[in-house]
Parts: structure tokens; C-alpha cells; sequence
């Protein structure tokens, strides 16, 4: 349990960095008159993710989860792959990256890196690593509630964020 502790630790840490490049990117997205959308669903996946890490830790202990092998190790190298691929996303928006959703009025969609694939890879990475991070530790009922609270929550996002680009790309 204490690799897995550590590993929750990386990934927390990896959150605070996350949120300090995300506060720089709205300074600077704010700067050039960027707009946030949807504010009020912002708290709602603050706690979603707290509660992950925090399921991460104590489903474990409190329950007992065994470390299996095999699902142990395959779920820890999709948690790297999701963590390669959000920071590919991190680094292919550059300052328009955001936790939140701020769009900077006039600004051309980005279409190369993961979204030249995807319309939201980032998306991708968070469904990835919420189920997969669990379950490195056989923590299922914190991967199922997680991966639950993530449907609904991805089901008022990606339509506000859709709707917030929408609205302020330049007209073709």
C-alpha cells in the first residue's frame, strides 16, 4: 500500500501543478478578453476529482482491496498513458489550456496534436485515469463512482464547452 499511497501522492501533486499552469492560462487568456462558461458546474469537479484521490487512498485500507497483479499493473500503465496524453493536450493548447472553461473571443479552434483526433482528448484522459487509478489497488467502488459522477459531469461540460467555442471562433 505504500507504492500506491505514493502513487495517489504523484498524482495530486500533478493536480497542484495542473492548477498553477491553469491559473497562469486564465491570466492570460483573461488578459485578451477571454470569457469563462460554465462557473457553476466548476466546484462540482473540484470535489469529483478530490473525492478520486481521496476513494483512491481509503476504499483500500477501509475495505481491504488486495493488490492484484495483473490488474494492478496493466491499470498503472494506462494511469501513465492517460497522463501522456493529458499533458500532450496541456502542450498542444498551450496558454488556451484551462481546468476551466475560458475562451478567448476571435481565437481559431486547435486542430493539430490529440485534436486532430479528438474533439475533447483531455476528456479521454480524465475517463482513462478515473478508472484505471483505482483500480491499481483493486479500489472498484471508487472506480465506479468516479467513472458515474464523470458521465454526469462530462454531460453538462462538453456541451458548454462546445457551445463556448462555438461562440467565439471566428466566422468561417
Amino acid at each position: 500500500m505504500l507504492w500506491y499511497t505514493a502513487l495517489i501522492a504523484l498524482v495530486a501533486f500533478e493536480r497542484l501543478a495542473e492548477l498553477l499552469v491553469a491559473r497562469r492560462n486564465a491570466a492570460w487568456t483573461f488578459a485578451r478578453g477571454g470569457v469563462e462558461y460554465g462557473r457553476s458546474h466548476y466546484p462540482w469537479m473540484v470535489a469529483l476529482h478530490t473525492g478520486l484521490l481521496l476513494g483512491c487512498l481509503f476504499e483500500p485500507l477501509l475495505l481491504e482491496r488486495p493488490f492484484a497483479p495483473v490488474l494492478g499493473w496493466s491499470m498503472l500503465a494506462l494511469v501513465v498513458a492517460a497522463q501522456a496524453l493529458r499533458w500532450w493536450c496541456i502542450g498542444t493548447l498551450g496558454p488556451y489550456w484551462n481546468t476551466r472553461v475560458i475562451v478567448v473571443p476571435g481565437s481559431e479552434l486547435v486542430r493539430r496534436g490529440p485534436y486532430k483526433l479528438l474533439a475533447h482528448p483531455n476528456y479521454v484522459a480524465v475517463a482513462v485515469e478515473g478508472a484505471a487509478l483505482p483500480l491499481v489497488h483493486s479500489a472498484w467502488l471508487t472506480a465506479v463512482l468516479f467513472t458515474a459522477g464523470n458521465a454526469a459531469m462530462m454531460a453538462a461540460r462538453v456541451p458548454t464547452e462546445n457551445a463556448a467555442l462555438q461562440r467565439t471562433a471566428p466566422a468561417a
